[in-house]
């Protein structure tokens, strides 16, 4: 098999990998030929900035795939043809098994498989949403209109929330409205869309789904008595604040009593479990049938789709300027 791999050499230096490979399954793994996978811009790009302690590099990035079971070893329920979604790597051709770090689910019939590499951000945003108290007829606030915050904002006006989106991104804002948000506006608007959407009132529940630590402290103002803020992007970079202030503003009832929530998407179990009501697989299957219904807009989200020999050229531009894209897909297919 002639292989194709994209690979992180150092900080900022990316190049495609060409080998040829001999792979055979073993017993409860899968060969797959990967069709799509999807380029994770926050996790990938702190990787690449050689950020992040756990990976090593040289390393091969990506975690989102949609790929054709080729070979099938003992043990495993795939056969040959069948279309999976796993947390493969940027890599045409690569082993695959379910294990407690990788979900292996099969793609149901009839779902464009460009797609479905975005589930893996479906599921990251669902934690958001499966640890919240969001009912029906609360208001949410979501900061950060990038592929996980959009998804979340989706996802919490599916389970009946009157949903607000920020984003200092004129075009995401646009695509917030295209996918249904009640209302998506620029931060300096945030308060007054607050104030008249929520009649007065604050919101129930805010979503910080940027990452940016200074939009964890901002965010206070927008929730309510006896509200809570969901922490779901994670925080990078250094931000220096009062926490007496912040501690002063969550503790006293004039002031909020807000609750903090840490919404990582490993706080869920991996496998669905008879004693566990919500599970990340369990996500992923509510992820496939709302796309199938059409009520979780996935297609919209596609900004580019890429050879993976572009690929390697989308990676240094989305570290000018990330702005400029938002669910860059990688085309496997010869």
């Amino acid at each position: 098999m002639n292989n194709r791999t994209i690979l992180f050499e150092a900080p900022w230096k990316v190049s495609l990998k060409r080998e040829e490979v001999d792979l055979k399954p073993a017993a409860g793994e899968l060969l797959v030929e990967t069709q799509y996978s999807l380029i994770s811009t926050g996790t990938e790009l702190a990787c690449l900035s050689g950020g992040e302690e756990w990976f090593k590099m040289p390393a091969v990035p990506g975690y989102c795939c949609v790929s054709k079971v080729l070979e099938a070893g003992e043990g495993t329920d795939a056969k040959p043809g069948d279309m999976v979604f796993h947390y493969g790597m940027h890599t045409r051709y690569q082993l695959t098994s379910a294990n407690d770090y990788n979900l292996i689910a099969k793609v149901p019939a009839g779902v464009e498989l460009t797609t479905i590499p975005m589930v893996r951000m479906a599921t990251i945003a669902f934690t958001a949403i499966r640890v919240s108290n969001i009912q029906l007829g609360d208001v949410v606030l979501v900061s950060g209109l990038g592929l996980v915050g959009i998804m979340a904002a989706q996802l919490a006006k599916l389970s009946g929330a009157t949903v607000i989106g920020v984003d200092p991104a004129e075009h995401r804002r646009a695509l917030a409205r295209k996918v249904g948000i009640d209302a998506a506006v620029a931060p300096e608007e945030a308060e007054a869309a607050v104030a008249e959407i929520g009649k007065g009132a604050k919101c129930n529940t805010v979503i910080e789904a940027t990452g940016i630590p200074a939009c964890g402290e901002t965010c206070l103002k927008y929730v309510g008595y006896q509200g809570e803020i969901i922490f779901l992007g994670t925080p990078r970079g250094n931000y220096q604040a009062n926490l007496a202030d912040v501690f002063r503003y969550s503790h006293l009832n004039e002031l909020g009593c807000v609750t903090f929530k840490g919404a990582h998407e490993w706080r869920l179990p991996l496998s669905a479990d008879r004693f566990v009501k919500h599970s990340i697989e369990r996500n992923t299957y509510v992820c496939f049938d709302l796309i199938q219904k059409g009520l979780l807009k996935t297609n919209e989200l596609v900004s580019h789709v890429v050879s993976p020999e572009e690929a390697t050229e989308v990676y240094l531009k989305l570290h000018e300027d990330r702005n400029a894209y938002l669910g860059v897909i990688i085309d496997w297919k010869e």
